[in-house]
């Protein structure tokens, strides 16, 4: 065996090293599950929203719900306890919030009360919370949370309730 031989077997296994978090296949199989439940469900939010016209639509959305899942599921790869990914949970809720309040426009006009955005923002802030359960391995409420969230956008009307002055 010669030097370069030895060198690529050394890449090798050092590439294979890093890979060995996932064990077996049934833990390949529960993480690709968790990623494709997540963006399914993300998805079918996002999908209502980019129909609707808004700005964060079908991607946006899975890749928050997919993203929430990942950060959860990669906790329990670590051995984290229900009590340090409490603290993910915490951050990710933090963190989804700036993105939401991006989403959230206000009109330059002093006197205004027109703000546009906030069932978006809300939107993504209930995405994340579906890609949270999927990735915290509670994927029954998951679904069932996403078709509470698609009765409030499909089924209730959008001004339920008169404004003053209108």
């Amino acid at each position: 065996m010669n030097s370069s031989d030895s060198a690529f077997q050394i890449i090798v296994d050092t590439i294979a090293g890093e890979l060995s978090d996932l064990t077996d296949l049934a833990q390949a199989t529960r993480i690709i599950f968790k990623l494709l439940l997540a963006a399914l469900l993300g998805g079918m939010l996002g999908y209502e929203r980019e129909a609707s016209g808004k700005a964060a639509g079908l991607r946006t959305h899975m890749l928050v719900a997919m993203g929430a899942a990942t950060f959860l599921a990669v906790a329990q790869l670590m051995g984290m306890t229900p009590m340090d990914s409490s603290r993910v949970i915490q951050g990710l809720i933090a963190g989804v919030g700036f993105l939401g309040a991006g989403a959230i426009l206000k009109p330059a006009k002093e006197n205004t009360e027109d703000v546009k955005g906030l069932t978006t923002a809300a939107g993504i802030w209930f995405t994340a919370a579906i890609g949270m359960a999927v990735g915290a391995g509670e994927e029954a409420a998951a679904i069932l949370c996403t078709l509470f969230a698609l009765f409030v956008l499909l089924v209730l009307p959008k001004n339920a309730v008169p404004r003053k002055g209108s």
